[in-house]
């Protein structure tokens, strides 16, 4: 599987799940400003519009969108026991992807890191996510993880809380979300990749402030 990428961009969820399911992959570094590699290819060959993370398979197919790749993961490598079997675990599954995906990730995150968005909407996102961050947290409060076990929507959520340092989202306020994060974070599949892709990233500032 070929993973294209962008460091602590939401495809972090894919390289988490991949080394919780030690899983080989190649990864391919999209820069998020100019839309090309490291060697200068224009991902919007691949992508038209030049969103990560996008895959390919084993079997040269494309597939793109982080929930339905974050569940190819878990399917292909089903020994890693990434996502429930049953069909209402399945449901829970894609509930909690669904929902991080729209109320976290676009609804409350996208906002906030998007310099060009007006203070009225990001004043706005702030107050309606509230209520969204206190779901989550009664949800994880004296649980582990947002399902049985550890799942392709744990990758999904520590990678979108990981934000939080670069916009005005205190955990603080939420306690049981604070306590999943920080112990997530511990975890040796989210440490490795967390680690490998925030040098990526410092890197990627430091090009894009010499440009």
């Amino acid at each position: 599987m070929q993973l294209y990428f962008s460091p602590l961009a939401c495809s972090l969820a894919t390289r988490i799940s991949l080394y919780e399911a030690g899983a080989e992959a190649t990864y391919t570094e999209i820069d998020p400003k100019t839309k090309l590699t490291r060697d200068g290819k224009d991902f919007r060959e691949v992508h038209p519009l030049g969103l990560v993370p996008t895959a390919r398979t084993d079997d040269g197919e494309l597939l793109m969108e982080n929930a339905a790749i974050l569940q190819y993961v878990a399917g292909r490598h089903s020994h890693a026991n990434l996502a429930p079997t049953d069909e209402l675990g399945r449901a829970r599954l894609q509930q909690w992807l669904c929902f991080i995906g729209t109320e976290l990730h676009k609804g409350l995150f996208a906002p906030l890191l998007d310099p060009k968005a007006p203070e009225a909407v990001k004043t706005y996102a702030l107050e309606k996510g509230a209520s969204r961050l206190s779901f989550v947290d009664e949800h994880l409060t004296g649980r582990e993880f947002l399902l049985e076990r550890f799942s392709v929507a744990d990758a999904y959520l520590f990678t979108v809380l990981n934000w939080c340092m670069a916009t005005p989202v205190d955990l603080k306020k939420w306690p049981a979300l604070a306590a999943y994060s920080a112990r997530l974070r511990e975890r040796p599949s989210v440490a490795k990749a967390f680690a490998e892709e925030r040098v990526l990233y410092m890197e990627e500032l430091a090009r894009h402030k010499a440009a």
